[in-house]
Order: structure tokens, then C-alpha cells, then sequence
């Protein structure tokens, strides 16, 4: 084996190693209960003004055998878009704004209805900031200023209409696993 070989298996091991080191009470030490329920607040405020949905998802690490596979935080985010059921909005229009604990990791998972009308690089833009407040351990902060880009997104391409229901079709509390 090269060089590169051994870094990479390295690499890999030393990434099993942090994953299997940091748990759910890692997260909840690092965001507090009322954080969490300041988010999930301010979740449910945002989704007043717009149609769309969104989830905030925390995981502390990957289970095992995705960590063996190699699977990325976006693969992750993706599953996780699924599980939580952000896909299943009548407007196709939910959000998932996922952190990977471990990996130091941020996805914003958007769907179709958002993906064809908001660049990339939008979404780009609101995980860069949260990622910048993240390194600062400004963890709270770093998520209410996310949901409240997330929720202009939404406002501007699905607004509430004053005369159509608004029904919350997903929880608004945030998923720490």
C-alpha cells in the first residue's frame, strides 16, 4: 500500500474513532434543551409568513455501517430529508437543515419545488454562516439565524396566503439523534 493508501485508511479509522466517541448527550451539552425549544419556536413563527416547511436535524454521528461505507454528510442529509419526511409537503417545497455533530458538518437539503426556483449557492451562503457561528460555538444563534434565511427563502417563493389554510404539516421542534 502507497502512501495515500495508508492516509486514507488513516483517515477512515480516525473518522470511526470520532464517530463512535460523540453521542446524542454531546450534542445536548453543546445546544441546551431551551435552545432547542427556542429553534423549534422560531421554526413554527417562520412558517407563519410562507407555505413551505422545514426540519432542523442534529445527529450526532453516523451509525456504523454508513461510517464503513464512506457515507458523506450530504448522502446523510439526504437520507435524513426522507426520514423526516420534509419531501412530503403538499407544495414541494420542504427544507432540511442538517448538522452532522461529529463531522462538523452542514447540509441544507432543499426540495424540488425549492430546488428549481433558488440557486445552489443560496443555500451555500446560509450554511457558510451557520458554519462560521458553529466555529465560534455559537451554536443557538448560529441556528436561529439559519432558520430565518431559510424562512425569507420560503417567504419569498411560497408566501401564506391570508385567504388559504396554512396547515403545519411537519414538527417544528428539532431532531437530535
Amino acid at each position: 500500500m502507497d502512501h495515500n493508501g495508508n492516509r486514507h485508511t488513516m483517515n477512515k479509522l480516525l473518522r470511526i474513532l470520532r464517530h463512535c466517541w460523540i453521542d446524542e448527550s454531546d450534542v445536548r451539552r453543546a445546544i441546551s434543551a431551551d435552545a432547542l425549544a427556542r429553534i423549534g419556536a422560531q421554526v413554527a413563527n417562520s412558517e407563519r409568513a410562507h407555505s413551505g416547511e422545514f426540519r432542523v436535524c442534529i445527529e450526532a454521528a453516523l451509525p456504523l455501517g454508513d461510517l464503513w461505507r464512506g457515507a458523506t454528510a450530504r448522502k446523510r442529509a439526504i437520507a435524513m430529508f426522507s426520514t423526516l419526511r420534509a419531501w412530503d409537503t403538499e407544495h414541494n417545497n420542504g427544507v432540511l437543515i442538517y448538522l452532522l455533530f461529529a463531522d462538523r458538518c452542514i447540509e441544507i437539503v432543499a426540495d424540488r419545488g425549492l430546488a428549481q426556483r433558488v440557486p445552489a449557492s443560496t443555500w451555500r451562503n446560509i450554511s457558510d454562516g451557520l458554519g462560521t457561528a458553529f466555529k465560534a460555538g455559537d451554536y443557538e444563534h448560529g441556528l436561529l439565524g439559519a432558520v430565518d434565511q431559510v424562512g425569507a427563502v420560503l417567504a419569498k417563493h411560497f408566501p401564506a396566503a391570508p385567504t388559504d389554510p396554512n396547515p403545519n404539516e411537519l414538527p417544528n421542534e428539532p431532531d437530535v439523534r
